[in-house]
């Protein structure tokens, strides 16, 4: 992995996201190393505190709450977590964050939607002062070990630190093996060359569907805009116009038509992730276009009949450009807690170097951690093939953000999440992107003037 520092500007990372895979470390602030050299931190500081933390329902929150008992014999410090499904996450975090009383005092962001909302409606403690504390950060958390990029994507457009990078999640293709060896079809390098392989391995007769993702409305636009990105295109430019009715748009939307209704499983237009990943490990689909976050219970004997036939691709090549559609999540503290400092202990636990790795090793996803990405011990013993590891920091270099950083970003889910999927039940996909444009530039114009 190549040691780099970077500083990009926010319209840069507009154009560029992280790439994780090419970036270093950051270096520490001088203040934090100073800090950390006079450290008189203790972690029963706090002993008797109770936290409440909000997480989004996912294999990382599993690895986190197996870890809490172990936080709370380090700490004293007692933990109530709970499992919210992400979009109903994302709405109680809206409504608890409007109500200037949180019930929470820690909850995960994920900085695709919620960064700059949280920054216009100051949701999160800023935490850099805790960083530079002595007495509050560990001297053996490395802040530096974070990536630059991993860093720089949660990091709001004033400096504030209001999240640790605890997941940056790429997207790519999950495809079966065996189903590719029994066609004799070697994987796509290629967006056409994929579309071409779904239709070879499309088999209804069989129950089996070339490809899958996500049809569900909202849900399904980084379906699209990972297309989107093959044509070297985001939907909303560096200076803030929307890119999503010209010829590039349209052909992504076709794109996922033809994927989705002419080699889809039936009701795919009703399938978000969860669908979408029953289908593939049940073996009753052949590729599915999602975040690699989403590989844990593929490879266990329990839940995938699969188990040993999955392969995990890159993201193929657009006919303009190579791009793997990025994501991620913050872990931060709600700025209406009253048990702030307790709470950074959490996120120093939590966002350790050992938890970071073992995201990696259980293949819940891509740590924000260099340590966890590039260690030899992540693979080893791994239930996820040498593949898997490859492909993620493959995607890495090649990462670019898979949806606007704008404000009304779930407005822009839906309003082109309904375009999208009505092109699955015949609808002409360059008039309703037309249509969905003229509906939601307003909206964007509105954000920008707030």
């Amino acid at each position: 992995m190549t040691s780099m520092i970077l500083k990009p500007t926010r319209r840069a990372l507009l154009r560029n996201a992280a790439a994780l895979g090419a970036l270093g470390a950051i270096g520490a602030p001088a203040i934090i190393r100073e800090a950390n050299a006079q450290s008189s931190f203790n972690w029963k500081r706090f002993a008797g505190t109770k936290l409440d933390v909000m997480l989004v329902k996912n294999p990382r929150s599993d690895l986190m709450q197996s870890e809490e008992k172990a936080f709370t014999a380090l700490t004293g410090i007692e933990v109530s977590s709970e499992q919210v499904p992400e979009q109903q996450q994302r709405q109680k975090a809206m409504i608890e964050f409007s109500s200037g009383k949180p019930a929470f005092d820690v909850t995960m962001l994920a900085l695709h939607v919620q960064k700059r909302l949280s920054a216009k409606g100051k949701w999160m403690e800023d935490l850099r002062p805790y960083l530079a504390d002595a007495s509050l950060t560990s001297p053996d958390f490395d802040y530096a070990d974070f990536a630059a990029g991993a860093v720089d994507f949660g990091k709001q457009a004033d400096g504030a630190i209001d999240t640790l990078p605890h997941f940056i999640d790429f997207w790519m293709v999950y495809y079966n093996k065996e189903m590719f060896a029994q066609k004799g079809l070697e994987y796509p390098k290629t967006m056409d060359e994929l579309v071409a392989a779904a239709a070879k391995l499309n088999d209804p007769a069989k129950g089996v569907a070339g490809f899958v993702s996500r049809g569900l409305k909202n849900a399904n636009i980084p379906v699209w805009t990972s297309w989107l990105l093959g044509q070297g295109l985001e939907t909303v430019s560096a200076t803030g116009k929307l890119q999503t009715d010209g010829p590039e748009a349209v052909w992504a939307a076709d794109m996922y038509r033809k994927l989705n209704k002419d080699y889809g499983p039936p009701g795919t237009i009703g399938f978000n992730w969860n669908e979408c990943q029953t289908t593939f490990m049940q073996g009753r689909a052949a590729m599915w276009l999602d975040g690699i976050g989403f590989a844990t219970p593929l490879e266990d004997p329990t839940k995938s009949r699969i188990v040993g036939k999955v392969g995990y691709g890159v993201t193929p090549a657009g006919p303009k450009a190579h791009h793997s559609a990025l994501f991620g999540d913050g872990l931060g503290i709600a700025r209406g807690s009253k048990n702030k400092q307790a709470a950074w202990l959490y996120l120093q636990y939590m966002c350790n170097k050992g938890n970071q790795l073992a995201m990696i090793k259980a293949g819940a996803g891509a740590p924000g951690r260099l340590s966890a990405l590039g260690s030899s011990e992540a693979s080893a013993g791994s239930r996820f093939p040498k593949q898997y590891f490859e492909c993620l920091a493959e995607s890495g270099k090649i990462a670019r953000a898979g949806l606007p950083q704008i404000i009304p970003v779930t407005e822009f889910r839906d309003v082109f999440g309904v375009a999208i999927t009505n092109t699955l039940t015949g609808a002409d996909s360059a008039t309703e992107l037309k249509k969905a444009t003229e509906t939601f530039k307003p909206i964007l114009e509105k954000s920008e003037q707030a």
